[in-house]
């Protein structure tokens, strides 16, 4: 059924979609930038790895038992009868105040100073990915990111239309010699780079951080081609030895927009983040999200402030480096033990390492017998807007305990190594995998 509308010379007629499908009537209807919205691969996984059975080395999920859940539950009954009204009510488009306050300080470990009216409190750093993103991108508009890249701000840019253009990281982080390169390349062009993403500290997916040598260098490079770095730091704080180093913000307060989160130091369930921004582009980020959400939950908010301050929130980030630093070692210990023809970062600190397959292997193409053995992972391509990684892995190691990521890696040696057959006999073109597709329809039809 269509929508009545006035037309001219008629009292109304019905309009209908241009075109249509029986699964979705309104498909013509949608909007140009909705063509690059797709599922992400890592929560197209989730309904499978989150079955008990199955070891996930795939989601970014941090680790809870250790939080303070009887502390949290205090302060909820509290809050609702101290401040109930308050938190349960609409606020500030910015944040609530004394939150930003306490921001400062949790910002103060990597170096930043800044003023509570810099920040804007966002529902996770997600929204303020993307808010940042719809201020400054048109369709066509460039946005420079590390290859690989976080997944979940390569569904941003799509989602706005950009065109991302990578430049490689290695051990050291992202290279500047290739980011100058990049920027000069597109200029030639003409091409309009709006934004370089960057994520420095414990990189997602790839574990390596970007060396304190190297940061005033990139941010000299974006300066002179005139391009916003865009830091993205939910894992800064999360480093297994030594202190934080110094944000990218810390260096630069005009050309950096800083995003930061407690989904990863506290938990993610309040969905609160933050960016901070110089003063112009602040106003604009408070009145982006406003309308798109009004106002960040008070109620989260408000527990997220109680819990910073009442709670040991320093000693509870300690807590967490040992146990990630203990997973951490389970899990590069499992991979040298069983899959030692594969190469890996070893990240030193936050929730992953980068894999590389041997022998030209397809890490997407594998994943169905993965599922099948009951280990779950996130195949390289995930993490590239032009189709790259397709012989690498991510493996998360901040949620399973040490034994399961041990048991984990073992299972997953097994399905390399039956791949690794495939790839001798049939090569690494189409009739390897329909061979894998072939095999793998005989395990689904077995098991």
């Amino acid at each position: 059924m269509g929508w009545v509308t006035p037309a001219p010379g008629s009292a109304a007629h019905t309009v209908q979609p241009a075109t249509g499908t029986r699964l979705d009537p309104w498909i013509g209807a949608y909007a140009d930038r909705t063509h690059g919205m797709r599922a992400s691969e890592i929560r197209a996984l989730f309904a499978v790895a989150n079955r008990p059975e199955v070891v996930s080395l795939a989601g970014g999920m941090p680790n809870l038992e250790g939080l303070p859940l009887e502390t949290l539950a205090q302060i909820a009954h509290d809050l609702v009868l101290t401040r109930g009204t308050t938190a349960l009510q609409y606020g500030s488009g910015q944040g609530d105040e004394t939150l930003r306050e306490q921001i400062l300080e949790v910002m103060r470990l990597e170096g930043i100073e800044a003023h509570p009216d810099d920040v804007v409190v966002t529902t996770g750093s997600q929204q303020a990915l993307d808010l940042v993103t719809r201020l400054f991108v048109n369709p066509g508009d460039v946005v420079v990111a590390e290859a690989p890249s976080y997944v979940g701000a390569l569904g941003v840019f799509r989602a706005y239309q950009a065109d991302v253009v990578h430049v490689p990281l290695d051990d050291n982080g992202l290279v500047p010699e290739a980011l100058e390169e990049t920027l000069a390349r597109l200029a030639a062009e003409g091409r309009s780079v709006k934004l370089l993403y960057t994520v420095p500290n414990f990189h997602n997916p790839a574990g390596v951080s970007l060396s304190l040598e190297r940061r005033p260098r990139i941010l000299e490079i974006a300066r002179r081609y005139g391009v916003l770095v865009l830091e993205d730091n939910p894992y800064g704080l999360l480093g297994f030895d030594g202190e934080p180093m110094p944000a990218m913000r810390s260096m630069d307060d005009t050309g950096v927009i800083y995003l930061g989160s407690f989904s990863k130091t506290f938990a993610p369930g309040y969905r609160v983040g933050w960016a901070v921004a110089p003063h112009a582009i602040r106003e604009k980020l408070v009145l982006a999200s406003e309308s798109a959400i009004l106002c960040p939950s008070n109620a989260s908010q408000l527990a997220v402030s109680a819990y910073l301050a009442n709670h040991d929130w320093r000693g509870q980030i300690k807590s967490y480096r040992e146990m990630y630093r203990e997973r951490r070692d389970a899990m590069i210990g499992a991979l040298a033990e069983h899959i030692p023809e594969a190469t890996w970062t070893v990240p030193e600190g936050g929730f992953y390492t980068w894999v590389r397959l041997p022998n030209g292997m397809d890490a997407q193409a594998m994943l169905p017998r993965a599922i099948t053995a009951l280990v779950a992972y996130v195949a390289g391509t995930a993490f590239y807007a032009d189709g790259q990684g397709a012989d690498h892995m991510r493996l998360s190691f901040c949620y399973p305990t040490p034994d399961r990521i041990r048991e984990g890696v073992r299972r997953l040696a097994g399905v390399v190594a039956a791949e690794s057959e495939l790839v001798q006999i049939f090569g690494t073109g189409t009739d390897r995998h329909r061979a894998s597709q072939t095999v793998e329809s005989v395990v689904t039809d077995t098991h």
